[in-house]
């Protein structure tokens, strides 16, 4: 058999992740489009413990100079990227273990207002907020397509009035599903986890799609 006839025969998996400040969580799906199963879930860390404010490293460079600030900000993006990327090709090889191709990844967004200046988002709470979820979500999709998988952004807020369009599903039947889709995995299976399987069905519908 040929590796893109092997390829083309390996059941589908996709990823879905909504991020924290200093982690993730993450689900697995795979199977068809219609139907798929939670194959993985669990929280990875993108935070180093030993760099000082790397949970909230907007907020820990809310005091400091700017140029110390900026110079701590990127020290948290760099180890975020590293830590994204390690824990998703560490994932993805675990997936591959058990006969799924990862082909997708999905990824919540949020809601905040663009960022300007270093500068001007350290004066404004609202802002550092709204930062730090970019920058661990930055983190996730940088580590998505350095593993090569195909990346689907949402809406925290519209993630089922989009899956429910994607994937030609009413709202309600979508959150029964979705919520469903937790049984066999067990606890927990909060909030958290039903938006990222969620996400993870989308990526898994849009890699269907081509």
């Amino acid at each position: 058999m040929s590796r893109a006839l092997e390829a083309s025969s390996t059941p589908r998996a996709a990823l879905g992740l909504r991020a924290h400040s200093g982690w993730a969580a993450l689900v697995v799906v795979a199977g068809p489009r219609s139907s798929p199963a939670v194959v993985d879930r669990r929280r990875i860390e993108l935070i180093d413990p030993a760099i000082p404010g790397s949970k909230q490293p907007y907020h820990a460079a809310e005091s400091l100079p700017l140029k110390q600030a900026e110079e701590l900000v990127k020290r948290c993006a760099d180890t975020a990227r590293l830590m994204a990327r390690q824990a998703l090709r560490a994932v993805i090889d675990e997936v591959r273990e058990t006969g799924h191709r990862v082909v997708g990844c999905g990824i919540l967004l949020g809601s905040g207002r663009p960022l300007t200046s270093l500068a001007a988002t350290l004066a404004s709470h609202a802002l550092i907020h709204t930062a730090e979820g970019e920058l661990f979500r930055d983190a996730l999709a940088h580590a998505s397509e350095r593993c090569d998988l195909r990346l689907t952004r949402v809406r925290e807020r519209e993630v089922y009035a989009q899956g429910a369009a994607a994937l030609s599903i009413p709202v309600d039947q979508l959150e029964r599903r979705v919520a469903e889709l937790g049984k066999l995995i067990g606890p927990p299976w909060q909030q958290d986890q039903k938006c990222a399987a969620l996400a993870a069905w989308l990526a898994l519908a849009a890699a269907a799609e081509g």
